[in-house]
């Protein structure tokens, strides 16, 4: 990735039109993608402008927005939740610096600190459209789409262009109740021009409801993890010290937002290099020379120990897979010091012995270090006659581990027992099935991929999708959400969402450097609600509620962000 240097200056206390003392600072940042459409040819305002603007929407860069200016926005809120707000900035002349400035929010004596409000500059990336969903996607026109939420103090902009920023305010559990008021002072400075700085006024209205800290939350949220993406897109030596240090800072993004399972995996890539970077081994089998076998756990353990104790997440642990894509694995041969690579159809004899001993080291193991209860054999998207072949074989050797099914075959009443059981979006299970599962114990969420339209969470999706998901789980009885991925990073994720085969951002929802996206921002809205809204019906001893029937669909309704808007009065009852 080509990066350059920008010259920040770096702006202090001002107001609107006065001049600016400075200091200039140097600050690293990347090249966006040219825009394929960008049309400048009507541009009616003159010099810099700031308006609040929409969560729910995306503003082109080259266009000038067509919004209601408004210079104030009230926010509503529960203690311990994360809200945010949408500023939109555009420009007639070229800016050399953009600064977005936060304050205190003061209610009386009482104050929510300037370090829980966060300013982000939102980044333009390349995507596409739905289309054909999971066919081939080289044939769709690019476009220009606001998405990334970079971690920049400042930024350029070109003349006859925009910028959002995305403001996040963590509302601490400790405030009091009521309203608080503060400045966001967006600071720009022109080529040949003097400083502006424009005054908005952000209004937090908190109530007396708590949310718990995220590791409480009951939403069982899955985006699958990809650890080789980070070595790859950050030039780090894999599993090496600097590569854990560089996930711990994303990994923990993952965890603030209820995350609830660690992605491992069993032999080599269980989906067989479908994305951008293939699965690297987190377990290394060995042949020994007298035919028995030998298992190097050093990666393994050591992903799962960092993810548990160093992040925190401890819900459970899937492994994938007992059935690869293609179903091959691949072992190393004591005698010849080579990989050796192996078809192991599950029903074949081959399968059976060349899984049978690793399932019994496998639980010793786990036995060993306390995660048995919590571990998983992951599947995705296996068929019945498949699935019942691996769940013979594990039933009769290793009955001790639970089961993960990613299901497009709706075979949740057959296989009622899977511990861990996500449906394709449109096969919601029967009332009396869901029932059963949570009477047992047993965890039922739902997922999206390219073939599903709606709610989606691609880089084009409307961002209202990604906070109706968690909704959608709420209205139907779903326990939460699992989505491929969380950062398969495609080849040049800074600047280009799409890939080859699928709809943009349908790999990944954040980006390198712990850097967050609009999507994901929104996501743990939805999923933040979910957690309200189940404090609410116990509340009410589970009495329902109305508020979710507009909700149950995966057809996008016309007035999504009304919609949505009109639910969540509840919240402020």
């Amino acid at each position: 990735m080509k990066k350059i240097i920008i010259a920040c200056l770096s702006a202090l206390l001002c107001g609107c039109m006065f001049n600016i003392k400075m200091e200039i600072k140097e600050w690293k940042t990347f090249d966006e993608s040219p825009d394929p459409n960008a049309d400048t040819a009507v541009w009616n305002s003159k010099g810099i402008k700031a308006s609040f603007a929409s969560t729910y929407a995306r503003y082109a860069k080259y266009k000038e927005p067509e919004i209601d200016v408004s210079k104030t926005r009230r926010l509503h809120a529960w203690k311990g939740e994360r809200v945010s707000a949408q500023i939109v900035v555009w420009t007639s002349t070229p800016v050399m610096q953009l600064e977005c400035e936060v304050q205190d929010l003061k209610c009386g004596k009482a104050v929510i600190p300037a370090e829980a409000v966060r300013a982000r500059f939102v980044r333009y990336t390349l995507t596409d459209e739905f289309g054909n969903g999971c066919g081939s996607h080289k044939k769709y026109a690019p476009s220009l789409a606001g998405d990334m939420l970079d971690n920049i103090d400042c930024i350029g902009m070109d003349a006859k262009s925009v910028r959002p920023v995305w403001i996040s305010v963590d509302v601490p559990d400790s405030v009091a109740a009521g309203t608080y008021r503060g400045d966001i002072r967006v600071h720009a400075r022109g080529v040949n021009a003097k400083p502006v700085s424009v005054k908005l006024k952000l209004e937090v209205e908190v109530c007396s409801k708590t949310l718990p800290p995220a590791s409480k939350w009951k939403y069982h949220l899955d985006l699958w993890q990809h650890p080789s993406a980070v070595a790859r897109a950050e030039n780090l030596k894999l599993w090496s010290n600097e590569h854990f240090e560089a996930m711990r800072p994303l990994m923990k993004m993952l965890a603030g937002t209820g995350q609830k399972v660690i992605t491992a995996t069993l032999n080599k890539d269980p989906w067989n290099h479908q994305c951008y970077d293939a699965y690297e081994d987190m377990i290394v089998w060995t042949k020994n020379g007298n035919g028995s076998w030998s298992y190097d756990y050093t990666v393994f353990d050591r992903w799962v120990n960092f993810m548990m104790k160093d992040v925190g997440i401890k819900g459970m642990i899937n492994c994938y897979s007992m059935a690869p894509w293609n179903n091959e694995l691949h072992y190393m041969d004591a005698k010849s010091g080579n990989m050796i690579s192996v078809k192991a159809d599950p029903g074949t004899k081959t399968f059976a012995e060349i899984w049978t001993p690793f399932l019994k080291d496998f639980v010793q193991h786990l036995s060993k270090n306390k995660w048995l209860k919590i571990t998983n054999i992951a599947m995705d998207e296996r068929p019945p006659a498949v699935m019942d072949e691996i769940l013979g074989l594990l039933q009769k050797e290793a009955p001790e581990l639970g089961v993960a099914l990613a299901d497009n075959h709706q075979s949740y009443k057959k296989y009622s027992y899977i511990r861990d059981l996500c449906v394709d979006l449109n096969s919601v299970p029967e009332p009396a099935d869901l029932a059963y599962r949570k009477e047992n114990g047993l965890n039922t969420t739902y997922y999206v991929c390219c073939a599903h339209k709606f709610p989606n969470m691609f880089t084009f999706s409307d961002p209202a999708e990604a906070v109706y998901a968690g909704w959608y789980a709420k209205a139907n009885g779903f326990d939460g959400f699992l989505r491929w991925a969380y950062n398969s990073w495609v080849e040049n994720p800074l600047t280009d969402s799409r890939f080859r085969t699928w709809p943009a951002g349908d790999t990944f929802i954040v980006y390198p450097e712990a850097r967050s996206s609009i999507r994901f921002e929104c996501l743990m809205e939805g999923i933040q609600d979910f957690e309200k809204l189940s404090i609410i019906i116990e509340e009410r001893n589970g009495k329902p509620m109305q508020e979710l029937d507009g909700f149950r669909s995966s057809v996008k309704p016309d007035n999504i962000e009304s919609l949505i808007a009109d639910a969540k009065k509840i919240f402020r009852q």
